[in-house]
């Protein structure tokens, strides 16, 4: 098994690339909107994915926070919030936005399971910082560190709940970037006492399965090399600080934050220590470089992957909870707007 996700190019497999999936067995795949045009469709892309590996746990991944970053929208798909909107009502009622954010999140693993969907990139556990770029933004469950964990530790008990595997993402920290990572590099002048706030959201949630780097620089800890390809910041931050040991995906590859070619990248962070390669935009080119660069999958990297697997399950359609459990959300919801 090669150690790396890669993505596809349209609502269905060309010939090439089942040919090109069946050969190199790659970790698993990651969907984005051009890959989802209603259920029927994505339900027949997602069996078909998993039919030419044999298995049933196949990590078949998605980007569904809500708000700005969600791949499945109306009218197919329930609409969910941003995680400012937790964040809001914590301020006014801890309890009720754990609730919230629980319900919200199992609502939104019962519809991804009935879509063949296994793993979730949410939830960010960045901590939200005055002053920096956007790309953050809304999506941070807040400002205050322990409330970042504990509304993160309710969305991967409800992603579980629906039989999908959370990802907490971007370690070490990215609420401090000052630039898109999509664009260019930022580099975090923060000292190592300033950053112990960025890393607390994810050491009080290092027993989740699976987590993603950030592509961010990050001096006081390597001057040379961002967090995705910085050995030093996996194993001396990501693997003993915040003492995360499961399954380690970087960001997508593809990201202008990263310079070389894509193979080079994913070399260079897989060296690193980084377990899978995320490679999201299907060019056969890029995909057929990595193969080339990157080993067969460590027995380490497969127990990982494995374990986050484990407790997954493929619903057969949409549980009948689940306009219960979106219900049960927006009346919680409503609190913030009644104390404001």
């Amino acid at each position: 098994m090669i150690p790396a996700i890669f993505g596809c190019s349209g609502l269905e497999l060309t010939a090439d690339e089942r040919a090109f999936f069946r050969d190199a067995d790659p970790a698993g795949y990651i969907l984005f909107g051009r890959n989802c045009a209603g259920p029927e469709q994505l339900r027949a892309l997602t069996d078909d994915l998993r039919s030419i590996h044999g298995r049933d746990r196949l990590l078949v991944s998605i980007d569904q926070e809500g708000g700005r970053v969600a791949r499945l929208r109306p009218p197919h798909w329930s609409p969910y919030p941003a995680g400012e909107a937790f964040d809001l009502l914590y301020k006014v009622a801890p309890a009720s936005a754990i609730e919230a954010a629980r319900a919200n999140a199992h609502a939104m693993a019962l519809e991804l399971s009935a879509m063949g969907i296994t793993v979730d990139y949410h939830p960010p556990l960045d901590v939200r910082q005055e002053g920096a770029h956007d790309v953050i933004g809304d999506r941070s469950l807040g400002s205050d560190p322990m409330q970042v964990a504990a509304i993160g530790r309710a969305v991967l008990d409800g992603l579980a709940k629906g039989g999908v595997t959370g990802c907490i993402k971007h370690m070490p920290g990215h609420g401090r970037s000052t630039v898109d990572t999509h664009k260019e590099m930022p580099t975090v002048h923060a000292s190592a006492e300033e950053l112990e706030s960025d890393l607390a959201p994810f050491r009080a949630l290092n027993s989740a399965k699976i987590g993603m780097t950030g592509h961010l620089l990050f001096p006081v800890w390597d001057a040379d090399n961002p967090a995705t390809l910085s050995e030093t910041v996996i194993r001396d931050v990501i693997r003993a600080q915040i003492g995360f040991d499961g399954l380690l995906l970087t960001d997508d590859i593809d990201m202008k934050a990263l310079d070389g070619t894509i193979p080079e990248r994913s070399a260079r962070a897989h060296a690193a220590g980084c377990d899978i390669i995320l490679n999201c935009w299907a060019k056969m080119d890029d995909m057929q470089g990595i193969c080339e660069v990157l080993p067969t999958m460590s027995e380490t990297t497969a127990a990982r992957l494995e374990r986050a697997l484990e407790d997954t399950r493929i619903a057969p359609s949409m549980a009948e909870e689940q306009p219960e459990l979106l219900a049960k959300r927006d009346a919680l919801l409503a609190l913030a707007g009644e104390a404001a």
